[in-house]
């Protein structure tokens, strides 16, 4: 396993932050159904644990909405770290303009 960490800054109060992560996520589930599957996450107040099987590869971790950022913390398998640094460049990315 790899780690991917993250922490993306934002502007908005943490609830609106919140608010609009947990709306990506949601939308994801709908946008990507063909390429991911038993996506389940587990809030409590801003911390968000989830597993998501991406084509066949569980990937598993922690967000984080906190007052001037959101902290994304996820276990890759090893199969996928070659692709790390392109996935790391994707979530930053969709994270930025969500919290924009």
């Amino acid at each position: 396993m790899s780690n991917l960490s993250l922490n993306i800054p934002h502007n908005l109060t943490q609830e609106e932050a919140l608010t609009r992560i947990k709306k990506l996520i949601t939308d994801l589930k709908e946008e990507q159904k063909g390429n991911f599957s038993d996506v389940k996450e587990d809030w409590q107040g801003n911390k968000g644990a989830f597993t998501i099987n991406a084509k066949g590869f569980e990937l598993s971790g922690t967000i984080t909405a906190n007052s001037n950022d959101v902290a994304i913390e996820a276990d890759l398998p090893f199969a996928v770290t070659f692709f790390k640094s392109t996935i790391a460049s994707m979530i930053t990315e969709r994270a930025k303009k969500l919290l924009a």
